[in-house]
């Protein structure tokens, strides 16, 4: 189960391993946190008033067939977005939007998603969200504490039986020396980078990026993510820079998808290649499990 915050976020953070493992049979879930409603145009070919009057339906359509592409169940969880709040200082967030609802209240629909379909693994951020947006932060803090609560027998009794998530993961494979290598891959092939400026902004965090513990090959599925991150026109500029580093640079440098294994009630030792890894099929029928 990967939750994500907006829809596009399922494609641009762990697609190419969810398309791996969806084609070695292993059933995977998409949570949607919210909408995606206050989200900014980030195609100039979609950058439409009409794109714009009707962009809620638009981003569930796109999400429709991201997810038709990549092989997976999904479930929005029905909050609304909070927006990019701009200015300084930032003004308020939005009354009602996902942000700012209790953790409590928040957590509810993920834990009955959870027993539910009974993942053995969820993927979700970070504690800084991947980056400062506030969904990505609540994602965060939504996805964990619906991770230990699920489990738990005493909580939230009404919606449905207890079920023990096995790891828990947190994406990271927008790293800073996953980047830096492919940036000086492009300068080494002679061609333009498209992280020359933000590198130069992005300070270096060894300690952070030490927590690395799992780096998953899943290059032959490049082309799949690529194709999905595509239906997210709104959000995807096709002739940006998701697509500015060709995949060839992109498999000989950085062939995988990078996450940090941050509980477990296997025995997985790290380093790791696998995100089932110390996982094995029981006798529990909704089980479909990587070989």
């Amino acid at each position: 189960m990967h939750v994500h915050a907006h829809p596009d976020d399922e494609s641009s953070k762990g697609a190419a391993s969810t398309a791996m493992y969806v084609s070695q049979g292993v059933d995977v879930h998409v949570v949607t946190c919210t909408g995606g409603e206050r989200g900014s145009i980030l195609n100039p070919k979609m950058d439409r008033p009409d794109v714009l009057a009707n962009i809620t339906e638009i981003r569930r359509q796109e999400m429709e067939r991201a997810r038709d592409i990549l092989g997976v169940r999904q479930d929005w969880l029905g909050f609304v977005d909070s927006g990019w709040p701009e200015g300084d200082p930032k003004p308020p967030l939005p009354e009602g939007c996902f942000a700012l609802v209790p953790l409590e209240e928040a957590a509810a629909p993920l834990v009955k998603l959870i027993r539910q379909f009974r993942p053995h693994v969820m993927t979700t951020y970070d504690e800084r969200g991947g980056y400062p947006h506030p969904d990505h932060v609540k994602c965060h803090e939504v996805s964990v504490a619906a991770f230990e609560a699920a489990a738990d027998p005493e909580r939230y009794p009404e919606l449905g039986e207890p079920w023990q998530v096995l790891k828990l993961y947190y994406h990271h494979s927008f790293n800073r020396p996953r980047m830096l290598a492919l940036h000086e891959a492009m300068l080494a092939h002679g061609l333009e980078s498209p992280w020359e400026e933000r590198l130069k902004e992005w300070e270096p965090e060894p300690e952070w990026d030490a927590r690395i513990t799992t780096k998953v090959p899943c290059g032959e599925f490049f082309g799949v993510r690529d194709q999905a991150l595509l239906a997210h026109a709104t959000q995807i500029d096709p002739d940006g820079f998701w697509f500015a580093i060709p995949r060839e640079i992109q498999l000989e440098v950085a062939p995988t998808e990078d996450f940090e294994l941050v509980t477990s009630f296997v025995d997985s030792p790290v380093p790791e290649d696998d995100l089932f890894t110390g996982i094995t099929v029981g006798d529990d029928p909704a089980a479909t499990m990587a070989p």
